[in-house]
């Protein structure tokens, strides 16, 4: 892969660490951070990879430069696959993470959703890289377990202190360091998946 320039979407400082961490790796990759004067993107796509895509387009227009986005949405069994595209604003536009987790458990008490077996979710990640000639590259991961009775963990952020992947004995994602994380999360496939593209596709692609 040539030297590439590319920045990242995200105007969410969690997410871009986390972008960051991951391909920070990829040999002649220089990443460059969101600038400041871009305004928010409205995400208002119909799925995970419409908003991935608007988001890196608004960034290839406002800095000519190939840009790199995600999306991820939270699909929970007993809710009919919500929050999902909603996830960020699942409590409302401006809601915080602590809204949105709010929320969430409080939805799952209305409809009966007690216990673990009946909590089942997954995370989904759509990330995405859009070139100035137009082209895009796009990769999904994804990472089921379940929602948990109460938030445990004081790492991560979003929807990390509920939910729990499959195998590990029922620990949080909050409950975990950010490389144990990366190495199992929705959104650490995703860009490790984004990242050996990057790496091997050549010439920038």
């Amino acid at each position: 892969m040539g030297d590439v320039r590319m920045v990242v979407a995200s105007a969410n400082p969690d997410k871009a660490a986390e972008i960051l961490a991951i391909l920070r790796e990829v040999p002649g990759l220089e990443l460059v951070p969101r600038p400041t004067n871009v305004p928010d993107v409205e995400e208002d796509g119909a799925t995970l990879f419409d908003n991935a895509r608007l988001k890196a387009r608004a960034l290839v227009e406002a800095t000519g430069l190939p840009a790199v986005a995600d999306d991820t949405g939270l699909e929970v069994e007993a809710l009919g696959g919500a929050p999902g595209v909603y996830s960020a604003r699942y409590a409302g536009d401006h809601a915080t993470y602590a809204d949105n987790v709010a929320k969430l458990l409080d939805e799952l008490r209305k409809v009966g959703a007690i216990e673990p077996q009946r909590r089942s979710a997954r995370f989904r990640c759509v990330a995405l890289v859009a070139y100035p000639d137009g082209d895009d590259i796009w990769v999904a991961g994804e990472v089921a377990g379940h929602i948990t009775a109460a938030p445990a963990g004081d790492a991560g952020f979003g929807y990390d202190p509920v939910f729990a992947p499959d195998g590990l004995g029922g620990r949080t994602f909050a409950e975990m360091s950010p490389s144990e994380k990366h190495e199992m999360s929705h959104r650490g496939r995703a860009f490790r998946a984004l990242a050996e593209h990057l790496a091997t596709k050549g010439e920038s692609r």
